[in-house]
């Protein structure tokens, strides 16, 4: 009898070993190694059938080129992330927090897709079809081309692919299927590796639109290996806050469309719901009375200006070393701009805590909004108000300068059309805008001093 082969594979980045190591050198995580039995069959009895690809190179001047074909989901936020819509023959990777909403927004995709007479099949592996079943009826979904099948195999599931001949494809999750060709468990590194693979020649080969559930870890990040996300066409990550009811879909790789788009959905009992005017979503906490440490700013996500409001707390310390709190803002971020608030402003915060908080969960990590936070620092700190009718626009350089910024005059619109009288802007942005004060200005120092002088 031939003496069985194993490695152990580290499930976190796919590093390959042939005997256990405690920490992985390729990407450090403890503890991540996993083993796997090595299959002996020959490479023509494990090659899954029916993705091997036998064309020929062409020359790049002979291949023709059709229109893009893109099916509408009938969910204008989960089309403007998607580019428009679904792009026939690709590969979408939509990943989240257990509970946020990944199963039903896809659930209510097909439901839409079959209206357009599109054949769906939904690949269940971690729910039965009666719940699934029951979930449909709280969506009010009822079609007679939505197939619904609860299944795990992999050669099973291709099987029925070819029986059924989908336009779309759900598989929910990557995470839960195996294939017969692996000898290890569902959900590690290498069955995710083949089983992706398969539904990626799948989409390619026949043409098929195939979207995949992924969970993610502790961290935030895919679980599996990395050359999952490079592999799919597209990758979504669905984010939302647990105390609040709107759901983020935001993507994060394209090739058929804009990255970093962002689509915004509010749950309820009949599922995930467009947000058609996310701004009002995110102000409509905000009091409309001047207080110490608030100020509006206009960040890009995607195509779209988003208004939220940045709260800044700065308070004397009864601790050595003074905190430097977030939510929303990266850490590191405020700490450069804390910086440059003691060195070119003359603030001095060595003895205070600083917590700064983006209102409505969202994560705010465009530049622009380095101004927007400063002020909110600097006016808490000096115990004055920026006007409640006033946007801030602005880079901030470390030397104090105010950097220009991009889209100017989409992010002012969507100012005006939230109603704000003043603008204060970079001043390399200054443009003749008749709808808005604006308020041009070259140093953080400038920034500052027109607000304290509009008291």
């Amino acid at each position: 009898m031939a003496k069985v082969k194993s490695k152990w594979i580290c499930q976190n980045c796919g590093y390959e070993t042939a005997g256990y190591l405690g920490k992985c050198p390729e990407c450090g995580m403890w503890g991540s190694f996993v083993e796997e039995v090595q299959n002996n069959l020959k490479p023509q009895t494990v090659s899954p059938q029916g993705i091997i690809n036998d064309t020929k190179p062409e020359l790049l001047s002979e291949i023709k080129v059709g229109e893009e074909v893109r099916i509408s989901t009938n969910i204008p936020e989960f089309d403007r992330i998607l580019g428009g819509g679904l792009v026939q023959g690709s590969l979408i990777l939509i990943a989240g927090d257990p509970g946020i909403g990944k199963s039903t927004i896809l659930l209510q995709t097909g439901g839409e897709l079959c209206k357009k007479h599109k054949k769906v099949l939904y690949v269940s592996a971690e729910e039965s079809a009666s719940q699934i079943k029951l979930r449909a009826q709280r969506l009010e979904i009822n079609s007679d081309s939505l197939y619904i099948y609860p299944q795990i195999n992999m050669e099973n599931i291709r099987n029925e692919i070819d029986t059924i001949n989908p336009d779309i494809i759900i598989i929910d999750s990557i995470q839960a299927i195996y294939s017969q060709t692996i000898s290890s468990s569902a959900g590690s590194v290498s069955q995710i590796r083949e089983c992706c693979n398969i539904l990626m020649q799948i989409a390619k080969n026949k043409n098929i639109t195939v979207i995949v559930i992924g969970h993610v870890t502790k961290d935030g990040s895919i679980a599996g290996p990395k050359v999952l996300e490079h592999m799919v066409d597209t990758v979504i990550y669905f984010e939302g806050d647990k105390y609040k009811s709107y759901r983020i879909l935001r993507s994060v790789k394209n090739r058929f469309g804009n990255t970093s788009e962002v689509g915004i959905f509010e749950m309820s009992s009949k599922g995930l719901i467009c947000v058609t005017n996310p701004n009002e979503l995110f102000l409509n906490e905000r009091s409309q009375e001047s207080i110490p440490g608030s100020a509006i700013v206009v960040a890009n996500e995607g195509t779209r200006p988003l208004l939220v409001e940045i709260q800044a707390l700065v308070g004397t310390t009864p601790y050595p070393t003074p905190r430097r709190v977030t939510n929303g803002v990266d850490t590191s971020r405020l700490l450069q701009i804390l910086a440059v608030l003691e060195k070119r402003v003359g603030l001095n915060l060595s003895k205070q805590d600083v917590y700064v908080n983006v209102m409505g969960g969202i994560e705010v990590d465009e530049p622009s909004a380095d101004l927007g936070i400063a002020l909110a620092v600097a006016t808490c700190a000096r115990d004055v108000v920026v006007d409640s009718q006033t946007v801030i626009i602005g880079e901030i350089g470390l030397s104090g300068e105010i950097h220009p910024v991009q889209n100017i005059e989409k992010r002012l619109n969507e100012a005006v059309l939230s109603g704000f009288k003043k603008a204060i802007i970079p001043y390399a942005n200054k443009c003749n805008y008749d709808k808005i004060e604006i308020v041009p200005v070259k140093r953080l120092i400038d920034a500052i001093t027109a607000c304290v002088s509009a008291q």
